[in-house]
C-alpha cells in the first residue's frame, strides 16, 4: 500500500529544491556575478555554481553565459527573470511581512540614497526609530545614481521630486528645496562677486562628478522664467558633498550646494553667498517605493519616520 506521507514528503523536498534553486539562478544573474551572489545567500561559489549546473541539467537549456571576466543570462535565462523574478519578490515579501507580524515589527529595510541625504535625513530621523525597535534592521546604500530598487532588491530609494518614476509611491522627506552658490571670505579677498551666472565662468569653481549625469553636474540657474544651466571649471573634482564644502571653506573657489548643507557656515560667516536671485526653489527629495507591493510593518514605520513635517522638521534657515 502506498505510503501517502513519505510521497507527500519527497513532493515537498522537490518543491523546495526547485526554489532553492530559481532562488540562486536570479540571485546571479541579479548581481552578473557568482562571488556576489555567493555572499548573499550565505554559500560558497562551488555549492552555488553546482546549483545552477543542476537546474540547468534538469531543465535541460543553459541559462547563463559564463566567461573569466562576466556572467549574463541567456535568451532562455533571461525570459525566466522576466516570468518568475517579480513571482518571487512578492513571495519574500508576503513572508517577511507574515514573520513581522508580532507585538514589535521587525526585520531588514534596505535603502538607497545619496550620502547627503544619509546624513541630513534618513539617518537624523530612523535613529531614534531604530532604539524604539531593535528588531528592525536598517541597510543604507550610498548611490548617486538612478538605482533601480527593483532590480536590486530594495525596498526603497530617495530622489529628488522631478526624477521620479510615474509608477512608484513617493513620499516627500523635505520641503521643497535650493542650491546655492557660496565662496569663503579668503577666496573673495580682491575678486568681484559674479552678478550672473555666466561671471562664474572667470572664477575657480568646485565640480561635483555624478553618475546620474554622466559627468560633471552642471550648474543650474533660474530667474523670471529664465533657465541656464552652466559647465562650470576648477582645480579640484569630488563626489562627496562634505568634500565640496571643505574645499569651498579651504577657499578652492566657489561651490554650488544644497542650502541645508551650506547653512551653518554661511551663518558663521565662513561661506558667502551669491546669485541668489538666480537660485528659486525647487521639488526636493521623496523616499520611493514600488506601489504593486504590499509594505511590511517595519516598512511602514520607516516610512513615516521619514515623511516631512513642517511641525517636526523646520527649515534650518530661510
Amino acid at each position: 500500500m502506498p505510503n501517502t506521507h513519505t510521497d507527500q514528503r519527497q513532493e515537498f523536498a522537490m518543491a523546495r529544491d526547485q526554489y532553492s534553486e530559481l532562488q540562486a539562478f536570479i540571485a546571479v544573474a541579479r548581481h552578473r556575478s557568482f562571488t556576489k551572489a555567493a555572499n548573499e545567500m550565505g554559500l560558497s561559489q562551488s555549492a552555488l555554481s553546482h546549483t545552477i549546473r543542476g537546474l540547468e541539467k534538469r531543465l535541460g537549456i543553459r541559462l547563463l553565459t559564463r566567461t573569466t571576466r562576466s556572467v549574463s543570462p541567456t535568451d532562455a535565462g533571461q525570459r525566466l527573470i522576466d516570468r518568475v523574478a517579480i513571482k518571487f519578490e512578492d513571495i519574500d515579501a508576503e513572508l517577511a511581512a507574515l514573520t513581522e507580524m508580532r507585538d514589535k515589527p521587525a526585520g531588514m529595510v534596505r535603502l538607497s540614497c545619496s550620502d547627503h541625504a544619509a546624513e541630513q535625513y534618513i539617518w537624523p530621523r530612523l535613529k531614534p526609530l531604530l532604539r524604539e525597535y531593535p528588531d528592525i534592521q536598517l541597510e543604507v546604500r550610498i548611490d548617486y545614481g538612478l538605482t533601480n530598487i527593483v532590480e536590486e532588491r530594495l525596498d526603497a530609494g530617495v530622489r529628488l521630486g522631478e526624477q521620479l518614476e510615474q509608477d512608484m509611491i513617493a513620499i516627500p522627506i523635505m520641503p521643497k528645496a535650493r542650491m546655492l552658490v557660496a565662496a569663503s571670505p579668503d577666496y573673495l579677498k580682491g575678486k568681484s562677486l559674479p552678478l550672473v551666472p555666466q561671471e562664474l565662468l572667470e572664477h575657480q569653481c568646485i565640480n561635483i562628478r555624478l553618475p546620474t549625469f554622466g559627468g560633471n553636474y552642471a550648474w543650474e540657474f533660474e530667474k523670471d522664467g529664465r533657465e541656464l544651466k552652466l559647465q562650470v571649471s576648477g582645480q579640484v573634482t569630488f563626489t562627496n558633498v562634505d568634500h565640496i564644502i571643505q574645499a569651498a571653506l579651504d577657499g578652492f573657489g566657489f561651490a554650488f550646494m544644497p542650502q541645508e548643507s551650506l547653512a551653518p557656515h554661511v551663518k558663521r560667516g565662513d561661506l558667502i553667498t551669491v546669485l541668489e536671485d538666480w537660485t528659486p526653489s525647487f521639488a526636493g527629495l521623496y523616499l520611493y517605493y514600488p506601489n504593486r507591493r504590499e509594505a511590511s510593518p517595519a516598512f511602514k514605520l520607516v516610512a513615516e519616520a521619514l515623511r516631512y513635517s513642517p511641525e517636526l522638521h523646520p527649515m534650518i534657515f530661510e
